[in-house]
């Protein structure tokens, strides 16, 4: 119904167009010395010219009667509407895009065309050109009643109007006179006008359609931009709700959105086109702008400028990214707010509503709670992973579980990290881990670290002021093989989260300030995703400083004071694993929240990890005498995973089980490759078997 009575208008007004025309066509005609001439318009006769020259000039154009009987019936009739609660968008754009009644007979005149073809071929034969079949300026001015030589009137269609501004008229043929260049109405305007709301192709594809839960201080904005505030910046954090609260907030002020993913956009799309007709879209809406996250665009050319370009749009526009606000990205003051990152309770609600708008059921709260909280997710992220979450249930064909949602959880995160450093799938758990008790409580308390730090730190407030980051770190420190990367792979498999060993032959660089470059790189997107960074060999990058004796002592100190400075602030999770505790500096360790030792293993432990690294599938002979293993040689863990291996290899030819004597000869060679030597008081009774 309301479309009815906007239709209605439109055309009502329209006809008053059309009356227009017909009479200024039959002034012509009276005046037109060959109005049957077949090539009329494709030639300028004598006769033509005369006339041209006998004409006044048009120092004054003929004003409109507004009054008029059909005028105030149209009127009445949109006021009627409006009064019943219709909406007619031509006059609603009046409001929103600041138009005179002189716009509206320039936007009508140029709309003609597009809604009724006996307008092509009227003004065709007004414009005196068969081929220009679109109202030029001049015959624009002249039938809205304007005189072609007023200023202010010129002024209406200058790139700084209303109409061409707001993206509502375009103004053709720029390298002709003015009064010739043609208009037209956008194909998005005319749709919009006739009732049709589908968005302008150029946005189809950045257009976020579906709706977002909303957390934080909603009413705060809402207040903001109730009391006039038209441009405002939401600085987000890994996990915050920038795009959510923007939504919630102007729907509170009683506006709807038009939210644009700029994560979407094309290299070679035209950032300029694009941002117009997101503007014009939001303002023919009656809608506020949210757009972002901007810091795609900060790598571009020009990145400023296309900042601006969306900064410095017409209307309500909210505005997001991780960036801070530069007060160069727009000549208007802006309102700069801080996103929010959903509590443990909002998240585990987001998790919930996410789960029940399924088909099925899901875990229990508490699961999401206990599984879940370690994963710094949004709303929508939220929403996207329970419905990948949902998929890979279906295709494993079962319910939905906890690992189903930490699959789609970590699906929401970018693969930036696979191109800086290595990623390890975990295939260990803790049953795995063979650790001393005290060793093995420390790993844990890491593990538990991660998955409530949102609690501690946030709700509890246990970290405040010093410009302290979010981030977990601790140090693994031990002998080579006694479990510290296993340890560290554990920790991801029972978090549910991504592990990458960070290559250091892709971080340090012989330049100067490379190395500092590559690592802020790796620390800048494991801060914006739920990943674990693994430093191995750590004392390579965290060692100590020392006294400066030359140039290269002064940038290696440098290099060190970056890190420092870096694990300050960040807000991941890090491992750092070394086999020289020693040799990292000391000023590390007020920064880690947990150093962990790890001793080699004793012989009740090494005698755990025989069984564990032969397995249950390898067939063992009945003279493997693995206590003898486990208290004649001191081993670490990996040493031993080592020897089973080489065992393993040497009886998968012949098809055999694994004997002692196998074990003894892999044993040794082991020994060789640590370079120590092979004594007969420690192999005991098996040493002969050396020599076999």
């Amino acid at each position: 119904m309301t479309a009815a009575f906007s239709s209605a208008y439109l055309f009502g007004r329209l006809s008053l167009v059309e009356q227009r025309v017909r009479e200024l066509v039959a002034a012509r005609r009276a005046t037109d010395p060959s109005p049957d001439d077949a090539f009329r318009g494709l030639y300028v006769s004598d006769e033509h010219a005369d006339l041209v020259l006998a004409q006044p000039p048009a120092h004054a154009g003929t004003p409109l009667d507004l009054a008029t009987a059909r005028l105030a019936e149209v009127e009445a009739a949109a006021d009627q509407a409006q009064a019943r609660g219709g909406d007619v968008r031509l006059r609603r754009l009046v409001g929103t895009f600041g138009l005179t009644a002189l716009d509206v007979e320039l936007l009508l005149v140029a709309l003609a065309p597009d809604l009724d073809s006996r307008f092509e071929r009227l003004y065709g034969y007004l414009n005196d050109d068969v081929t220009r079949r679109r109202a030029s300026v001049g015959l624009a001015l002249e039938l809205s009643g304007a005189p072609l030589t007023s200023a202010p009137a010129r002024a209406r269609l200058s790139p700084g109007g209303p109409l061409v501004a707001g993206g509502l008229l375009v103004v053709e043929d720029g390298d002709r006179p003015l009064p010739t260049r043609s208009l037209r109405v956008p194909d998005r305007v005319a749709a919009h006008l006739l009732g049709d709301d589908t968005a302008d192709a150029r946005l189809a594809h950045l257009l976020v359609l579906e709706p977002i839960a909303a957390v934080g201080d909603v009413a705060g904005l809402a207040r903001a931009l109730a009391a006039g505030a038209e441009l405002v910046y939401l600085r987000e954090r890994p996990g915050s709700a920038g795009r959510a609260l923007a939504v919630a907030g102007l729907a509170a002020a009683g506006r709807p959105a038009v939210v644009v993913d700029l994560e979407r956009l094309g290299g070679d799309e035209d950032l300029g086109s694009v941002s117009g007709a997101a503007g014009r879209e939001a303002r023919l809406r009656g809608a506020g702008l949210v757009a972002g996250p901007v810091d795609g665009l900060l790598g571009q050319s020009g990145s400023a400028a296309a900042l601006r370009s969306f900064a410095e749009l017409p209307g309500v526009r909210v505005i997001t990214g991780r960036v801070p606000w530069d007060p160069l990205w727009s000549r208007e003051a802006a309102l700069v707010l801080d996103a929010p990152v959903p509590t443990v309770d909002e998240r585990r609600g987001l998790w919930q509503a996410s789960i029940d708008a399924g088909p099925s059921g899901g875990p229990s709260s508490a699961d999401l709670e206990r599984d879940l909280g370690q994963f710094r997710l949004g709303p929508e992220q939220v929403s996207r992973a329970a419905g990948v979450a949902r998929l890979v249930a279906a295709a494993a064909g079962g319910p939905l579980a906890t690992e189903h949602l930490r699959v789609g959880a970590r699906a929401q995160h970018g693969g930036g990290l696979e191109r800086l450093a290595r990623h390890i799938q975990p295939r260990v758990s803790w049953t795995d881990l063979v650790l001393p008790p005290a060793t093995m409580a420390y790993v844990r308390e890491v593990a538990v670290r991660a998955r409530q730090r949102d609690r501690v730190l946030d709700e509890w407030g246990m970290r405040p002021g010093g410009g302290r980051g979010r981030g977990i770190a601790a140090l693994f420190a031990g002998e080579s093989g006694t479990g510290k990367t296993m340890s560290a792979e554990v920790i991801a498999g029972e978090l549910g989260l991504d592990l990458y060993a960070v290559n250091l032959a892709t971080v340090v660089d012989k330049y100067v300030g490379e190395t500092e470059k590559n690592l802020e790189r790796i620390f800048a997107e494991a801060d914006g995703s739920d990943a674990i960074l693994l430093f191995d060999e750590a004392d390579a990058l965290f060692g100590k400083r020392s006294e400066v004796s030359d140039a290269r002592d002064r940038y290696a100190n440098i290099e060190v004071a970056y890190l420092l400075q870096r694990m300050e602030s960040f807000d991941g999770l890090a491992i750092l694993a070394t086999n020289l505790r020693s040799n990292v500096d000391d000023a590390f360790a007020r920064r880690l929240d947990a150093i962990v030792e790890f001793p080699l293993p004793d012989a009740e432990h090494r005698r755990t990890m025989w069984h564990q690294c032969l397995g249950d599938r390898l067939p063992r002979a009945a003279d493997v005498d693995l206590d003898f293993c486990a208290d004649a040689f001191e081993l670490s863990g990996g040493n031993i995973r080592s020897i089973a291996l080489t065992a393993a290899y040497t009886v998968a030819e012949s098809g055999r089980p694994v004997s002692m004597g196998d074990l003894v000869r892999a044993i040794h060679r082991e020994y060789r490759k640590l370079g120590r030597l092979s004594v007969a008081s420690e192999f005991g009774r098996y040493f002969e078997l050396l020599s076999a």
